[in-house]
């Protein structure tokens, strides 16, 4: 069966994490924290991103701060199956790009003794939840719910404003395209369009 011989059977402990926000909120830097300290902690780590994500680099996962980790880039969630072979943690950044399937993955992943750590933006520009996120948030072990700074105002952001006119669900883009936004803040924002 899947990864039966990779988990040691008396050292059976998977679970999902998952760090969620908007953009610029620190995800994809506490993502690289915490795999570095399990690469640290002498586990065996692999992480994975969506192939579609080349905005920093075309392999490695890399946060806003430019601080980096090597990664797999994969087209599809099922795929990272094929590479979680004798791994003690799995690290999937950008989550919200991937497929349905990721949610089955993940669950494989974590019944087969793997610590999961996600990290991807639970809404999109338009303030609903995007992609696997929401479903991954009700499975998961654990919640971090990390904020931005609101560029507007300077209090706590966790809406990602999209400052262009392209309407698209995926548009990767960096701070020429968004900024985080308090509640308040999007909401006046919003209710001009």
């Amino acid at each position: 069966m899947f990864l039966e011989s990779a988990i040691n059977p008396t050292h059976r402990r998977g679970w999902i994490e998952i760090i969620c926000g908007s953009m610029f909120s620190g995800k994809t830097e506490e993502l690289i924290r915490r795999l570095t300290r399990a690469r640290i902690a002498r586990q065996r780590v692999e992480i994975f991103k969506p192939a579609i994500d080349t905005r920093y680099d075309e392999t490695n996962v890399v946060s806003h701060n430019e601080n980096a980790i090597p990664s797999t880039p994969v087209q599809a969630s099922a795929q990272i199956l094929l590479y979680a072979n004798n791994v003690d943690v799995v690290g999937i950044d950008e989550a919200q790009f991937f497929d349905d399937e990721l949610i089955s993955v993940c669950n494989k992943l974590a019944n087969s003794g793997v610590r999961v750590i996600v990290a991807g933006l639970d809404m999109d520009f338009t303030g609903k939840p995007f992609g696997p996120i929401p479903s991954l948030l009700a499975t998961a072990e654990y919640v971090t719910k990390v904020h931005a700074i609101c560029m507007q105002c300077g209090n706590l952001a966790h809406y990602s404003h999209r400052k262009t006119a392209d309407e698209k669900q995926v548009m990767l883009g960096e701070t020429d395209s968004y900024e985080p936004l308090c509640r308040d803040c999007y909401t006046k924002v919003r209710a001009k369009h």
